[in-house]
């Protein structure tokens, strides 16, 4: 496995070592003693969630607050989407800025978003599943969001605005508050 440092502090790619032959191929898609050497401190996921979506879905952009916040580790298992990570920790240098990465069955790569960040996906192939680690439970009581399509974000979701299809909670989303 191999880590690619994004320009948001401890939101980071893993790529892994794929060993292909004439019968397949094979990859660890997860290992303890790699995750915490690339964070530099442990983690302990205690939850894992899968969602099955179809072309022009947009998910989020979501987040869990307080003693809920969230560290996740995506990847996709089948599909193509565009994997988005949305800086909201107010002392960050980066706040409010995003990072939005091509995650695939055929590159395999994942996105690691710690706590204090928004993610959101869209679904850029006919059909992706997404599968990912969170390092704390989901708790309704503390889930917040804002809107994907928030100008002041930047965000290209690689979708025309006529074929995203949201939730109706997505869609009542707020934009991000201003850093103070």
């Amino acid at each position: 496995m191999k880590k690619i440092d994004t320009h948001l502090a401890g939101c980071f790619i893993i790529v892994p070592e794929i060993h292909r032959d004439a019968r397949g191929s094979f990859f660890e898609s997860f290992r303890q003693d790699h995750m915490e050497s690339f964070l530099g401190a442990p983690i302990h996921f205690v939850q894992d969630n899968q969602s099955q979506s179809e072309y022009g879905v947009v998910r989020g952009l979501h987040f869990q607050t307080g003693q809920y916040a969230q560290s996740k580790l995506v990847r996709v298992l089948e599909g193509t989407v565009l994997d988005v990570a949305v800086d909201l920790r107010p002392q960050s240098q980066t706040y409010g800025q995003h990072v939005a990465v091509e995650l695939s069955t055929e590159n395999q790569h994942q996105l690691f978003i710690p706590k204090g960040f928004a993610h959101g996906y869209a679904v850029l192939s006919p059909t992706a599943t997404l599968f990912y680690k969170v390092d704390q439970y989901y708790n309704p009581d503390f889930e917040d969001g804002i809107a994907h399509d928030d100008a002041a974000l930047h965000i290209d979701w690689k979708l025309p605005v006529s074929h995203r299809k949201l939730s109706e909670k997505d869609v009542s989303l707020r934009n991000l508050t201003p850093k103070q």
